[in-house]
Order: C-alpha cells, then sequence, then structure tokens
C-alpha cells in the first residue's frame, strides 16, 4: 500500500533525513509490523515529493540501523526490532531501550512470595527458612515479546513491591520509590533451549535458541537485593560490552 503524502518540513535537517525519521517513527509505533513490505521506492518518491536518490539514502540508513532489510526482486521489509544494551552501566530494561529509542513495555505475569531454590537462596545470602518474593514479567519491543525476566527479592524488600506497579522498570522503583540504592551487579550470559512456557510467551519455534542470562544485583553496601533469570529472543536482543587490555609495563 503506497504511503500518504507527507509534507516535509521547512527545515536545515537534510531530505533524506526528515524521510527516515518518519519512517523510523512509524515502525517504532508499530504502524508497520515485522516482516512487512514497506511501500516502493517510487511509492516513497511520489509520497514525500523527492528524488529517487533522496529516497535511497533514507533508506540506507534505516538499514544500516537496523531497521530494515532488503529481499533482491521483492523490495524493503520491517526487521523484527533488535536492540543492543551496554553492559557497562547498571541500567534497567526500559531505561536502556528508551534511550536507543525503542517503545518498551513489559507486562506483568505473577508476584509472589515463594520458597527459593538452593541457588536462589545462597546468590541472596538467605537463611534456611527465609521466603522471597518472586516477580515474573514479560518484556516487549515496539509490541514484540524478547524477554522473560523472573526476578527475585528477599522477602523485606520484596514485601514493599507487591501492590505497585511491576510493569515498570524495578531499579528506579528499589532507588526511588523504596530507598535502596543499587551498586553494581555479576552477570553471567549463557545459551539454552525454551521450555514449552517460554515458546508460548516468546512465539518461539521449538528449535529457537535463546540467551539465559543471571544477574545479581547489589546495593551500594554490597547486599545482595535482586537475583534474576532474564530468557532473551536471540533475534532480536543483545549484549554489549568493552573489554580492555591492561597493559605489563614489563612486556615489550
Amino acid at each position: 500500500m503506497p504511503d500518504p503524502v507527507v509534507k516535509l518540513q521547512d527545515s536545515p535537517q537534510p531530505l533524506y533525513l526528515q524521510i527516515k525519521e518518519v519512517l523510523k517513527q512509524r515502525i517504532l509505533d508499530g504502524v508497520y509490523l515485522p516482516h512487512q513490505k514497506l511501500a516502493s521506492e517510487n511509492e516513497l518518491m511520489a509520497a514525500f515529493g523527492v528524488s529517487r536518490i533522496t529516497v535511497r539514502q533514507a533508506l540506507r540508513d534505516l538499514h544500516n540501523e537496523g531497521l530494515v532489510f532488503s529481499a533482491q526482486g521483492k523490495g524493503t521489509f520491517v526487521s523484527k526490532p533488535k536492540a543492543t544494551q551496554s553492559l557497562e552501566r547498571l541500567q534497567g530494561f526500559e531505561e536502556s531501550m528508551l534511550a536507543a529509542g525503542f517503545a518498551a513495555s513489559s507486562k506483568l505475569i505473577s508476584a509472589a512470595p515463594r520458597r527459593p531454590s538452593k541457588d536462589v537462596a545462597a546468590a541472596l545470602r538467605l537463611g534456611k527458612k527465609e521466603d522471597v518474593v518472586e516477580v515474573k514479567r514479560v518484556r516487549y519491543l515496539n509490541r514484540e515479546p524478547v524477554s522473560i525476566d523472573v526476578s527475585y527479592f528477599p522477602a523485606d524488600i520484596g514485601a514493599r513491591l507487591i501492590g505497585r506497579d511491576l510493569a515498570r522498570d524495578l531499579f528506579p522503583m528499589l532507588e526511588n520509590e523504596l530507598g535502596v540504592p543499587l551498586g553494581h551487579a555479576d552477570v553471567k550470559i549463557g545459551a539454552s533451549a525454551p521450555d514449552g512456557e517460554t515458546q508460548k510467551l516468546l512465539k518461539l519455534g521449538g528449535a529457537d535458541p535463546i540467551l539465559r542470562v543471571e544477574r545479581l544485583t547489589y546495593d551500594s553496601s554490597g547486599r545482595p537485593v535482586d537475583f534474576e533469570y532474564l530468557l532473551i529472543r536471540g533475534d532480536a536482543y543483545q549484549y554489549q560490552f568493552r573489554i580492555h587490555r591492561r597493559r605489563d609495563r614489563t612486556s615489550r
């Protein structure tokens, strides 16, 4: 379907950048769905009143940002949302994604007291009879499910979370509403095969792999306050971090 005619702004910003931003916003808003075919170059030229070279530059920029892909002889299509989160800073999902220009949201599946597994209890340094509060959510990018987050909190912190809007980012909630200043986190990343529930919630096939991330977050005093399992679609989300080589002064 051709795009409706769009009047570009009288702006010092180049026309191709204006077109790119219009198309990008439609993708992020879900007007164009993943794998949907965009209008042809001729249709975009007519819609925006610009030359072919201007349209091609706008599409090239969208390609470079990973928002669209081309199929030879078939046209240009919307990519599935794929976001990158840096591990250089301790951020919540929405904090990171909104800053990158993605439409991020969450759906709460459950929030309730639980008897912790041995691994969870050990990570949070709990006694044998201490319970946790488990918070389970599905995270979305541009309305597409990308991860299942299962978070465990010591009972004294978790009890204060119950009843709040847990579809929001929990890190700002812990700091700003509960007065729990966060310090650092330990992260482990591996691969896993999804179980039936994960396949259903993330719309996966049985052979689709997922990233399995364990993140243990400490408050500023060094107390572990949040242990999480993150089950992430590998085709929609990735982590990025920078590694520095420490130079030995005696080496040549």
